[in-house]
This record gives structure tokens, C-alpha cells and sequence, in this order.
């Protein structure tokens, strides 16, 4: 097999190729054929191949459904917040958001055997499903702690991990990133993970964050004081870092002795000391100063250069060159982290905004902030699937206060419960998604009592929930009686469900279609009838007429799509046709020769 033949197998299943080699076992696996068994270098558990399925299965009669109660400035904002198990979100989001983002971080459950929960094969009453409680997903699995005790104590987080990250990298651009907060409990497992998701070759860093604010002198063998930060590349080619700014310590190094009107520079050494490292020349400048053959750290062309811009200084028989601090593009990201800020920060930032310590376990704001100023630029867009308390939210709207950027965000977290004794259970906290929006609440209300009114502290809030639409699946707790057949919406819809709710369940089934535009409802045209993004329009009016299709066909802009309901047209094919062929017709007529491209679909 050819080296591109390879490469476009890797983009399909990056799994399957290791080393630039097709691992032919992995790729039967996912194709679901058997390959003969032999020895080979690769991380296995119990449940891989289940895992594999998982991420690759889509997720059929779930929908997300929008909380304009939940919701901050819902016809303006671009952040989205959402309640749900993660990877039935992700699956959600897969089609919408598929290489749209720009970095994700997660700080997921360590393993620790005491704060990790599974999804247990248990399956619950239709009625305890309904009631979220926080401890049962979407599907009925109820939740419980993987103790340290179990003998498949590191398959149960491997099972849960992988289809997580292998659905994950999906959602990243080629030149996206993901950071991934571990301990030492699963790092080994997580790296190796990675490295066969996203490519051995796309490992970036391993950071070492020291955590802790002091020694804990009652440890037993040695004080715990940092945690690890993964740092993977979707391609690592087309990943760049950013520089960091100079820290002022730094910046006292530049000076001005001569009042060089370019600014504050330092003197940096233009030869190397020794045997190694430079270009060997003698070099007489252009006022006849001699200099002896020497290992110059640039060639002859190169210093001749900084010579003619006025950037070298002669001392003696030393040599040096200005380095200007505006020329500084600044510090290169480092792998120990000694400088952002701690886990006793983190509780900090969370009492002054509550009171007390209601989330136990959150990530100091600038720990986070350092990622997206390494990762991202103003305009991209950050994801995080375990959301918790919020706190990569609240690290974007502070990076946009610094550089006035509009970064926006996608937060994923379940709405676990609060326990009953809990500080946050006192404060009136149901569940962690009640903690992370009301901080994000009081957050931004202290960014915009600070002026940076620029800065999009809002999010739309959406709740994952069984589906709006009979799509011809089964039954979901939801059967037709005779009557329904007599009434257009019982037979389209759920029993409840609310127009917007099918209107955006509509918008999920579109390839790159971002949640965060607005939707409007046309009043002109009908009370069912809404137009997304400018592009989409949604018409769930029960009958469809000429003079609704004639209203539609003189939209300006024109939509791109129009979605109908097929029993608006009572289900009379000539009167389906003929209406299609009146729309377009008005259309063309109404367009000038000039061609419009659109699509027609139905419900």
C-alpha cells in the first residue's frame, strides 16, 4: 500500500494506523471482520472493541432542546451551555460542530477509585429514566463509583475514555489541539489512548502542573504536588503554539543606554565560545574594525545585515546585536508549570464568588487561560466536555478582556446531583450545571460592571431530551391511538413538544450548521414558521397553500434550504408536486435570471 493510499486510510480510521503502517488486526475490527491473532505491541481491556462501537454508533430519537430560562442574552450571545451525558452530546453536536473547533480542554474523573462514576449496564423504570436525577443517563444507565477494588477497575475508565476522545477528535480543525488533565492514576493509559486516536506522532507535550500551594508533610511516602496536562495536535504540522508574553522580570532585561529611538533592546552574543555551534569567518564591519576568525552564530550575509540596520554594538573586541523588545514575539511555551496559579487558587476563586467551597474539585482560571493563550486565537472556538463548575468558560471571557478577542465556547457537563448536606445544596444548587451557569452568571455581570461590555458573557443553554419528531423510529414511550391519525401533529410530533424545540432538532440534522445563530420566527408567514441563520427555513404549518409558498419564494435573502411538513399537503401527491413546481417557478420568476440554489426537503 502507497503512502497516500495510507494517508487517506488514516483520515477514515486513525486507529488503524500506527507508524505509518496499517495495523490490519484494528482495522478489521472497526470494519467488523476478524483477523488472525499474532503478537504486536498495542494497549487492550476488556471492552475495546465494545468501545470502538460506541464511538462510531450514532444516536438516534435524542434531540437538544433550548432553556431560554437558563439562558443570558439568548438573541445575541454566541457561547453555548449544555446538560447532558457527554458522549450522547457529542454525538449530537458531531454533525453540527465536525472540525469546527479550535482547542478542547478536559479535566476528566482521575480513576482514583473513589470519584469516578461508569455507566453501569442497569436498566431502570421508563419512569425513573424520565425523572433526571442526575445519577442515570439518557438511556437508563444508572451511574456508580469504580471502585479500586473491581478487577476491571482500569478497563471501566478506558471503556469510558475512548469513544469520548475518539469522538472528540472529530470535532477538532486540522489545526486544533486537546488538553487533557490526568494524574498519575491513568496517565500511562491515557497517553497510549491518545496516541492511537490521534497519532503517536501528533503527541505535542506532557506538562507538568504543580498543583499544590505547599508540601503535605503528612503523605506517607512522598507529597503529591503536580498533575500532568496532555497536549495532543489533530495534525501536528499544521498546529502552531503561541508565545507567551514576556513576564516583567523579563522586560527589565531590555534597556535604552544610547536612546535608540526603536525602543527598549538587549545585547545578545553574535559568536559562540568554543568549539561548536557557529559559522567560522573572520568579519571586518564597514567601518574597518577587525575581528579574527571566529564561530559566528549567523553567516556573513546575516551579520552584515543586522550591521546595515544599526544593530550591532562594538565593545572592544566584542561584537553584539541589538534585540529590540517590540522584535521579541515572546516566550515559548514551557513544560513544567510553576506559574499559573493552583488547586487552593482554584477554591479561592470559587469561595470569593459563593461564599463557601460549593464544587470541591475546579481548575484555577488562569491554569486554563495559559491553554487557550498557547492554543487559540481571538475568534476561535473552545470546547469542554466536562465542564464541571465552568471554569473554562469563565478562563475564555477573561482571555477576550486581555486581548479583546470573541472566543467563544461550548460547555458539556450532566447534571449530576448535589448532595443534600452539600454547601451547594444550601445555596439552592440542584445539580453541578446550577453551579457552573450561575457562575458564569456572576462572572460576566462583574466583566460588564467593569466596562469590558465587548466581551460575549451570555450562553444559550440547550437540555438533551428524547426526541420532538416521529421519525419512523421506535416507539420511545409514545404510542398512536386511533385519533392521532385524524390530527396532522399528533402523527408529525411527540405528544408536548414545542415548535422551537422541532425546529432545532431539524438544525441538528445539518452538516456544519453551528447552534449558535439565530433562529426568528416570521410572523408574516405563519406562528410555525422560522427562518435559522438567515439560511434555513423551517415551515411547520400544518396546511401548505399558494399564497404561503408565493410569500416564501420572495424571501430576500433567499434561503439556501426549506424544509415542509409532508402532511401539510394532505398527503395528495399532485397537490405536493404542483406546489413545488409553483414555488419554483415564482422563484425564478422573482429572481431576474438569476440562478438560485436551493433545496427542498420534507418531514
Amino acid at each position: 500500500m502507497n503512502h497516500s493510499n495510507i494517508e487517506k486510510l488514516r483520515t477514515l480510521f486513525p486507529e488503524a494506523v500506527k507508524n505509518g503502517n496499517v495495523d490490519w488486526g484494528v482495522l478489521c475490527g472497526l470494519l467488523g471482520t476478524s483477523f488472525p491473532a499474532g503478537e504486536k505491541y498495542e494497549l487492550t481491556w476488556a471492552g475495546k472493541r465494545e468501545a470502538r462501537r460506541l464511538a462510531e454508533e450514532s444516536l438516534e430519537g435524542y434531540t437538544l432542546n433550548l432553556c431560554p430560562e437558563k439562558s443570558v442574552d439568548l438573541e445575541t450571545t454566541e457561547n453555548l451551555y449544555i446538560e447532558g451525558e457527554n458522549l450522547n452530546v457529542l454525538k449530537l453536536l458531531r454533525k453540527n460542530y465536525f472540525h469546527a473547533v479550535k482547542m478542547i480542554y478536559i479535566d476528566p474523573p482521575y480513576n482514583t477509585g473513589n470519584d469516578f462514576i461508569y455507566r453501569d449496564n442497569f436498566t431502570v423504570s421508563q419512569k425513573e429514566a424520565d425523572v433526571w436525577e442526575g445519577n442515570v443517563d439518557e438511556n437508563g444507565n444508572r451511574y456508580v463509583v469504580n471502585q479500586k477494588s473491581s478487577n476491571r477497575f482500569h478497563a471501566r475508565w478506558l471503556n469510558e475514555m475512548y469513544p469520548l476522545l475518539r469522538i472528540a477528535r472529530d470535532f477538532l480543525r486540522r489545526d486544533g489541539s486537546i488538553f487533557i488533565s490526568i494524574d498519575d492514576n491513568e496517565v500511562t493509559n491515557l497517553r497510549m489512548i491518545c496516541d492511537e486516536i490521534f497519532g503517536e506522532e501528533n503527541f505535542v507535550a506532557c506538562v507538568i502542573w504543580n498543583r499544590k500551594r505547599g508540601r503535605d508533610n503528612s503523605a506517607r511516602w512522598f507529597s503529591k504536588s503536580h498533575e500532568y496536562l496532555l497536549v495532543y495536535a489533530k495534525n501536528k504540522q499544521s498546529f502552531e503554539t503561541n508565545y507567551l508574553e514576556l513576564d516583567d522580570e523579563t522586560k527589565k532585561a531590555y534597556k535604552n543606554p544610547d536612546h535608540d529611538p526603536r525602543g527598549p533592546y538587549r545585547m545578545l552574543a553574535t559568536w559562540a565560545r568554543g568549539t561548536q555551534g557557529g559559522v567560522e569567518y573572520d568579519y571586518t564591519t564597514g567601518d574597518g574594525t577587525y575581528f579574527p576568525r571566529r564561530l559566528w552564530l549567523f553567516s556573513k550575509e546575516n551579520l552584515r545585515k543586522l550591521e546595515q540596520e544599526d544593530k550591532l554594538v562594538i565593545r572592544g573586541d566584542h561584537i553584539y546585536r541589538k534585540l529590540f523588545l517590540s522584535e521579541n514575539k515572546g516566550k515559548i511555551p514551557e513544560t513544567i508549570w510553576n506559574h499559573t496559579s493552583n488547586a487552593a487558587n482554584a477554591s479561592d476563586e470559587i469561595k470569593r464568588l459563593f461564599g463557601e467551597i460549593v464544587f470541591d474539585t475546579p481548575k484555577p482560571t488562569p491554569y486554563i487561560q495559559e491553554m487557550i493563550k498557547i492554543a487559540t486565537k481571538p475568534g476561535d472556538l473552545i470546547m469542554d466536555f466536562f465542564s464541571g463548575s465552568a471554569a473554562t468558560a469563565n478562563a475564555v471571557m477573561q482571555q477576550n478582556r486581555e486581548d479583546s478577542g470573541n472566543r467563544h465556547f461550548i460547555m458539556i457537563q450532566i447534571p449530576a446531583v448535589c448532595a443534600p448536606k452539600s454547601a451547594a445544596y444550601r445555596q439552592g444548587f440542584r445539580t453541578i450545571c446550577d453551579i457552573g451557569r450561575e457562575r458564569l452568571i456572576r462572572e460576566g455581570k462583574k466583566i460588564k460592571e467593569a466596562g469590558d461590555t465587548f466581551v460575549d458573557v451570555g450562553f444559550k443553554t440547550f437540555v438533551t431530551a428524547k426526541t420532538n419528531i416521529r421519525w419512523n423510529l421506535p416507539d420511545f414511550g409514545h404510542s398512536l391511538d386511533e385519533d392521532s391519525f385524524d390530527d396532522p401533529d399528533r402523527l408529525d410530533f411527540m405528544p408536548g413538544a414545542k415548535m422551537t424545540d422541532i425546529a432545532y432538532e431539524i438544525i441538528l440534522k445539518q452538516q456544519d450548521v453551528l447552534l449558535s445563530e439565530r433562529m426568528v420566527r416570521l410572523d408574516d408567514l405563519g406562528k410555525r414558521t422560522f427562518l435559522y441563520a438567515s439560511s434555513y427555513l423551517i415551515c411547520l404549518e400544518s396546511v401548505i397553500d399558494r399564497r404561503l409558498l408565493e410569500q416564501i419564494s420572495c424571501l430576500e435573502p433567499f434561503p439556501m434550504k426549506i424544509f415542509f411538513r409532508d402532511s401539510a399537503f394532505q398527503d395528495d401527491f399532485v397537490l405536493k408536486d404542483e406546489g413545488i413546481r409553483f414555488l419554483e417557478a415564482v422563484i425564478e420568476k422573482n429572481s431576474k435570471n438569476q440562478k438560485r440554489t436551493y433545496t427542498v426537503e420534507f418531514l
